[in-house]
């Protein structure tokens, strides 16, 4: 099934994030299938079924489902971390403040249990910030 584009704002919008400022740069988008991308009110969400969270850290643009996979907590009160193994930075993470479960922001693999972050794939069209769910293969 062929996902459509959404539209999230220019690159500009959404400021450098890094380990010591939470995530107040980031922006939360409800997306249903057939409509804009609208954006949330990140100090009360509401339902976060249908939210992406867009952020940009470490000048790369991810885009995850804004709810944890494990606890429907939303994860933009959530802090990022880099995963690193002997001092090499491998990939980068996002924790859950409620229960400090972690995942993966490339991946989406989790440190505990089979729960899986939903990561949207991102392009940049000349300034503007475009998400879409993955597309699954096979």
């Amino acid at each position: 099934m062929n996902q459509a584009w959404h539209r999230v704002g220019l690159a500009s919008e959404f400021p450098e994030i890094d380990e010591s400022s939470s995530i107040p740069g980031c922006k939360a988008f409800s997306i249903r299938p057939g409509f804009a991308a609208a954006p949330v009110d990140l100090e009360q969400p509401g339902d976060l079924k249908e939210q992406v969270l867009v952020f940009k850290y470490k000048g790369k643009v991810h885009a995850i489902d804004h709810r944890c996979p494990h606890s429907s907590f939303p994860l933009s009160q959530g802090s990022l971390f880099d995963i690193e193994d002997f001092g090499i930075t491998l990939s980068a993470g996002i924790t859950c403040p409620k229960h400090g479960w972690s995942f993966d922001l490339f991946s989406g693999a989790g440190d505990r249990g089979n729960y899986r972050l939903k990561v949207w794939e991102v392009q940049l069209r000349e300034e503007e910030v475009w998400v879409r769910k993955k597309q699954r293969i096979g």
